[in-house]
């Protein structure tokens, strides 16, 4: 999964890229309006709207048309009409510097569920490989070692969600709030069960690891797991 930061604060964009990363993503920045716009195309961007060269409302203007990306305006103007403007130039959300690691990447999330309809029409044909792993993302079609396995709806959502951040580890929070929606006990151990599902129908248990206290990571790209 591929984030940008449009920033042109050299210390924030670092803090950024930092936290970004340990949280799996891929991540890349653009310093200017000029860098964002020649900049290839990611899931989310994230828009500091005073830019050296440019306003960030413009950039916001440019990225709605792709409706796969879902924008986030990372500022420091809190003032209601600043808000305002953003979201109204096409922003999916917006955050107020300064803010927390956790609140930014519950926004993350937030947004990436939101647009995950349209990333899925707009790359219907492009299955994801991972080691003996294939997933057809706009078929809905699973097979290991060429072999097809049959999925749920919430097992394959669950299956795909691991896979985009394969190798790091999904939280537990991060899995229940993007596939259930919910935090409630009753989900948690709807998840275990979804999990051992998983498991036994892919028929490579350690495709899955459990990382305890955590959550879980998808390991499909192992060799010794291929075979």
């Amino acid at each position: 999964m591929r984030i940008t930061v449009i920033e042109d604060d050299d210390r924030v964009a670092r803090g950024l890229v930092t936290v970004l990363a340990q949280a799996g993503f891929e991540v890349h920045r653009a310093a200017t309006a000029a860098e964002a716009a020649v900049a290839a195309p990611s899931e989310v961007v994230l828009v500091d709207l005073g830019l050296p060269d440019g306003d960030g409302l413009d950039v916001i203007r440019r990225l709605r048309d792709r409706p796969e990306t879902a924008v986030i305006v990372v500022t420091a103007r809190s003032e209601e009409h600043e808000r305002v403007r953003g979201l109204r130039a096409g922003a999916d959300d917006y955050i107020v510097k300064p803010f927390g690691v956790a609140e930014l990447l519950a926004r993350i999330d937030a947004v990436l569920r939101r647009t995950r309809g349209a990333r899925a029409l707009c790359h219907p044909g492009e299955p994801l490989v991972l080691g003996p792993m294939r997933i057809g993302v706009g078929t809905r079609e699973v097979t290991v070692g060429g072999t097809p396995v049959a999925l749920t709806r919430k097992e394959f959502e669950l299956l795909l969600l691991l896979a985009r951040r394969a190798p790091n580890v999904v939280s537990r929070d991060v899995i229940i709030d993007q596939i259930w929606g919910a935090t409630w006990e009753s989900t948690t151990r709807t998840l275990d069960t979804h999990i051992a599902a998983l498991r036994h129908k892919l028929g490579r248990g350690g495709l899955i690891r459990t990382v305890h206290g955590v959550g879980y990571r998808l390991l499909a790209d192992q060799p010794e797991l291929i075979g």
